[in-house]
């Protein structure tokens, strides 16, 4: 039977492939040349793939001691976004620096770059998160010095993504959820405001509330996703066949991906990608569940948290559970920062996952050797 190491691997070399079929497929429409994204991701994805199965190869034990120097780069990277001619803004938003002709997005790095410093820091203070001013509000101040930067992008996608995140990581580390709620429902309370006073994204919450109300404005979108889930019914039109990604649906190959797939793969496509996710998911969760070591523990759990709730909170936006929010499917959008940042979260949970299968080996033998010395 293949290890959980293994399988990790082939379930994410399956999600990539299956991430450039279907931006080889949606992309097709888009510029002069029809294979430009599909070939720049086809090169994203083999790049990240190398890194992947690099970073798996290293010690994650190291992250420790480069926590805090991993952190301020990425901190210092989501300040650099908000300067002018430094940072780059894209429909309304400063989230890319532009380096040469590659654009990355801060804000991406800044998830496995937070999970290291979070996991680290209650892996050495763990009996201390039921305490208030020496326990919680520590790893609290830690993630609002990386959302503050991001929420002014603004990007508030990825705000509740870490802070839903982080949270549950507490929650796992022992702390009391009335403690939680003291520092939590201020900052879903500022964050709401922060929303509610935007009329981009008022207007975006009210279209999802009455969808059909806002089909030709702000529900435009959504409108067209629904659209194509039902012309894909059970098993789609087939591979190509999508008429929406004829620009009627906006955004086709990057946040909204999922419905091309839907449309051309139908239910059946759409089922198995999430399985392969689900898979994913309690593979890392078990992992975790293994590790020998606190720091892989917490680790090994928020990345398998972080990419499961991003692709909850994608699929909940392009079927209407969600207002329409820009973030990515994870190893299925077009973006280079997007599948490299994910990758290195591979990475980094295969090594947490060879050390626990190593650890397991050692400690099986250790046990026989000892019974076999006994008789």
């Amino acid at each position: 039977m293949p290890k959980t190491s293994q399988l990790l691997a082939i379930v994410y070399i399956i999600l990539v492939s299956c991430g450039f079929l279907a931006l080889l497929s949606a992309s097709t429409v888009h510029d002069l040349d029809s294979s430009y994204y599909a070939k720049r991701q086809a090169i994203w994805s083999i790049v990240s793939i190398i890194i992947a199965f690099l970073i798996r190869k290293i010690d994650y034990n190291i992250y420790k001691n480069f926590a805090i120097p991993i952190s301020l780069i990425s901190i210092i990277l989501l300040v650099l976004v908000l300067i002018p001619n430094i940072g780059k803004m894209v429909n309304g938003s400063w989230r890319w620096i532009q380096i040469g002709s590659i654009t990355i997005q801060p804000s991406e790095f800044a998830k496995p770059s937070i999970l290291i410093l979070i996991s680290y820091w209650l892996s050495n203070n763990q009996r201390k998160i039921d305490e208030f001013k020496n326990g919680i509000l520590i790893p609290y101040i830690l993630i609002g010095i990386f959302l503050v930067p991001i929420l002014l992008e603004p990007d508030y996608g990825t705000t509740i993504l870490i802070f839903f995140v982080t949270t549950i990581l507490i929650f796992i580390a022992g702390a009391n959820l009335k403690t939680i709620s003291i520092i939590s429902i201020p900052v879903i309370i500022g964050i709401s405001v922060m929303i509610l006073t935007n009329s981009e994204r008022l207007g975006r919450i009210m279209a999802f509330l009455k969808p059909e109300s806002y089909q030709l404005s702000s529900g435009y979108q959504l409108a067209n996703s629904l659209r194509a889930f039902s012309e894909g019914k059970l098993f789609g039109v087939g591979f190509g066949g999508s008429l929406q990604k004829y620009d009627y649906l906006p955004e086709a190959h990057t946040d909204f991906i999922f419905p091309i797939i839907g449309e051309e793969f139908g239910l059946v496509g759409c089922l198995s990608v999430v399985i392969l996710y689900l898979i994913l998911f309690f593979l890392g969760i078990n992992t975790s569940k293994n590790s020998y070591n606190t720091f892989g523990k917490f680790l090994g759990y928020g990345i398998s948290l972080m990419i499961v709730v991003q692709v909850v909170i994608n699929l909940f936006v392009v079927t209407g559970l969600a207002p329409t929010k820009g973030i990515a499917l994870p190893f299925i959008s077009y973006g280079g920062s997007s599948i490299l940042s994910s990758s290195i979260m591979i990475g980094i949970l295969l090594n947490i996952s060879l050390d626990a299968e190593r650890s397991s080996k050692k400690r099986k033998k250790g046990f026989f050797k000892n019974n076999y010395e006994r008789k």
